[in-house]
């Protein structure tokens, strides 16, 4: 069984862009969703597709199984999107012993930057760049999902 575990936080600043590899463009359409679980479909840069199946609710941890899906189904399938498709660029940025992915998005999203880590366990303490603004991890307003779901950003706290 795979096992997903990550934190997530708003990115404050362009620090992260001194490190960051090359950008992926994904898209990414949720097909079924509940609290507990989802199933979405990536198109990444037009030339390949995945189809993931997340399942739990804990704030870090969840199962996760991802497969490849031909091209043109995966494109199919985005036209059963639940709520908004996601447009967003992917970034690795490594830091340590861990590789950041921040992600820009794109569309009615714009503006809106997250970078998440996956760790090997849940007491995994990795570095945390200073360009990490508030950390998000277990707030539901900032996962794919929910930004489908409602097509835009969450406002601030406070």
């Amino acid at each position: 069984m795979a096992k997903e575990i990550e934190r997530k936080f708003l990115v404050d600043g362009d620090g992260w862009k001194d490190g960051a590899e090359k950008g992926v463009r994904l898209r990414q359409a949720y097909l079924l969703g509940a609290p507990d679980r989802s199933a979405r479909v990536r198109v990444f840069d037009d030339a390949r597709a995945r189809i993931t199946l997340k399942f739990g609710s804990g704030a870090m941890s969840r199962d996760e199984f991802e497969y490849d899906v031909p091209l043109d189904d995966a494109l199919e399938m985005t036209d059963h999107a639940l709520g908004h498709v996601i447009d967003k660029t992917r970034y690795c940025v490594p830091a340590g012993d861990f590789v950041w992915e921040v992600d820009v998005y794109h569309g009615d999203l714009a503006g809106l930057v997250v970078a998440e880590v996956e760790l090997p366990s849940e007491t995994a303490t990795p570095h945390l760049p200073d360009w990490l603004g508030r950390e998000v991890t277990g707030d539901r307003r900032f996962t794919n999902q929910a930004l489908a779901e409602t097509g835009v950003i969450p406002e601030e706290d406070g």
